[in-house]
């Protein structure tokens, strides 16, 4: 994410926010047309758990799922299986919690040299990757379209479609103005929960008294905030009481030497100063741990995205282009050739920037720290939705972690932050029963992840296979949302459509005289 994305994104949000109002939502199949295994009790027998509390895998284990929970868990011969069971052979195949991902998104942003940065309503199509991928629980982490966002959660909710549970983040708080203005921040943080935001985010230009504001207004309502800080410090928001940071030190300003109060400065020079930085020894960075770990301020590690930038093996996962409509598959590969060569400037310095983001990701668990995981589908559009949350695993571990103690950071860590600890995010007696079944063993090949064979959510297993069929071919393939240029355009799409129904409207009263 290069420092100037920050300030083309906000034209771009905008756009894409009207976009999807103009296009509006096509309804799919339903959700039971995914459906793998229809059975009121299911027992998954000789199989691994990773139970995503972070203790080491066990082996020969017996899982019974019965009215959507977990009934029971144990080694094989310890377990009674129902009569009347669905019973699958787990050996050779491990059963992991679906994940929980806390920095997602339903829109998917790519940037060409030709077209420029660009954001695609993908709610739908993202619902079943994130599905697909074992991502059960999601949060977003900004819109662009909250009232997209809501009608899909409600879809989902009533079993319309195929998807993970959401919570819902409002839309961007952004500063406004010369001046800082507290009180519309707090007007709005206020509005946002009116309309069933859970949560908030702060975004790059917020300063001082608007975060703040910000913090105040969701914390009386009970709910929590986070933010993509730029303009307010690390150190200066866990003092103020924000409950999660994203994106990690690669984006703390106060360690800046040119920072300015109330002024975002340019990301490159921040991450520049960080990559001279030696993080296990650094004390700032050692301050800054030490404050956010004593006032329990998560971070959101996005590790998959920043990497899309280094040109690294794997940095951009094969599977994502057949996702692609055709329409954009000529601006994802100018965009991808530009950050494909690793021996480039470009990704020279992103290679730098991952390096230290994982230091310092790693020195925040060692310090007792709760670090989460998401995707974050933004960026030049090298990621999208539940493959990415896969990747981010795979790094984790690359960072030093254990995979039991990633998957933990991907699944428990996540619930008990949403205060959803107690009904899902782990694998145990009584919770819901949202769970994912992998080929292989994660404990010794982390890679093992990408092997999805059934996604259980509330009990139901979905088939992977199925969902990322549905989602060939998709991601794009709504009009272009453009930036504000192409307003005008839009806007006589909705005349026109009004006009339309009006003429309709009227044809039909005129017959009916």
């Amino acid at each position: 994410m290069p420092s100037d994305h920050y300030e083309r994104r906000q034209q771009v949000l905008a756009a894409a926010a009207l976009g999807s109002l103009v296009l509006g939502s096509c309804a799919g199949p339903s959700a039971t047309a995914f459906v793998s295994v229809t059975a009121p009790r299911v027992a998954i027998t000789h199989v691994r758990v990773i139970d995503g509390t972070g203790v080491p895998g066990r082996d020969d284990q017996t899982v019974v799922i019965e009215d959507g929970r977990i009934r029971d868990v144990g080694g094989a011969a310890s377990i009674r299986i129902p009569a009347d069971a669905r019973t699958l052979d787990g050996r050779g195949r491990t059963l992991i919690p679906g994940l929980v991902g806390m920095h997602e998104h339903l829109f998917y942003q790519l940037e060409s040299p030709s077209s420029g940065q660009m954001a695609f309503p993908a709610q739908e199509v993202f619902a079943k990757l994130y599905l697909a991928s074992g991502v059960t629980t999601i949060r977003t982490a900004g819109t662009v379209d909250f009232d997209g966002d809501l009608r899909v959660k409600q879809r989902i909710d009533a079993g319309r479609l195929p998807g993970p549970r959401i919570h819902l983040t409002g839309p961007y708080l952004n500063a406004m103005g010369a001046a800082p203005d507290p009180e519309r921040v707090a007007r709005a943080v206020a509005d946002q929960a009116d309309r069933g935001a859970t949560s908030f985010k702060a975004y790059t230009s917020l300063r001082a008294s608007e975060l703040r504001a910000a913090i105040q207004t969701a914390h009386a309502r009970g709910l929590r905030i986070t933010g993509h800080l730029c303009a307010v410090s690390f150190l200066e928001a866990a003092a103020m009481g924000i409950d999660n940071i994203e994106h990690g030190i690669a984006f703390d300003t106060g360690l800046y030497s040119g920072k300015q109060p109330d002024v975002c400065p340019d990301q490159g020079a921040v991450m520049g100063e960080l990559t001279g930085r030696d993080v296990p020894s650094d004390a700032d960075i050692a301050r800054t741990i030490a404050a956010l770990v004593r006032r329990g301020v998560a971070v959101t590690s996005t590790l998959a995205v920043l990497e899309s930038f280094t040109g690294r093996e794997g940095a951009v996962d094969e599977r994502l282009p057949p996702l692609l409509a055709s329409r954009i598959g000529a601006d994802f590969d100018a965009a991808r050739a530009g950050w494909k060569d690793p021996e480039s400037q470009g990704c020279r310095f992103w290679v730098a920037v991952v390096k230290k983001e994982m230091q310092f990701e790693r020195q925040f668990v060692a310090a007792g720290g709760r670090l989460m995981a998401g995707v974050d589908p933004t960026g030049w559009g090298g990621v999208v939705a539940g493959y990415g949350d896969q990747r981010e695993l795979e790094l984790l571990v690359e960072a030093g972690l254990t995979p039991e103690t990633a998957i933990r950071v991907a699944t428990v860590n996540g619930a008990d932050f949403l205060y959803e600890g107690e009904q899902v995010g782990s694998i145990a007696r009584g919770l819901q029963a949202d769970l994912v079944l992998v080929r292989g063993n994660p404990s010794a090949h982390i890679g093992d992840v990408r092997n999805v064979e059934l996604v259980f959510k509330d009990g139901v297993a979905y088939d992977p296979a199925a969902l990322i069929a549905a989602a060939q071919g998709s991601v794009g393939e709504r009009d272009l949302l453009r930036p504000l240029w192409l307003f005008p355009y839009n806007l006589v799409l909705v005349a026109l459509a009004v006009l339309l129904a009006a003429k309709i409207v009227s044809d039909v009263r005129q017959r009916r005289v």
